[in-house]
């Protein structure tokens, strides 16, 4: 449906340095925050606009209606 290996990669390498800067985590909590704020940061970065989203989303609808749904509101 998306095609994105590129964005991928990049939001994966964007996590991998974030946790590798961190080398123990006290919790896991702690290291989902570090990749939570790592993709908060990576996302302010991204100016393209995301190429058939409409069609992906609408998709994204037909397969995942009431997961989707809610968060469209």
């Amino acid at each position: 449906v998306i095609y994105t290996t590129n964005a991928i990669e990049s939001l994966n390498s964007v996590i991998r340095t974030a946790v590798n800067k961190r080398k123990v985590f006290p919790s896991d909590q702690a290291a989902f925050k570090v990749v939570y704020l790592a993709t908060q940061q990576a996302s302010k970065k991204w100016s393209m606009p995301i190429r058939n989203w409409t069609s992906a989303l609408n998709r994204f609808m037909i397969m995942f209606d009431d997961r989707i749904s809610r968060h469209l509101i």
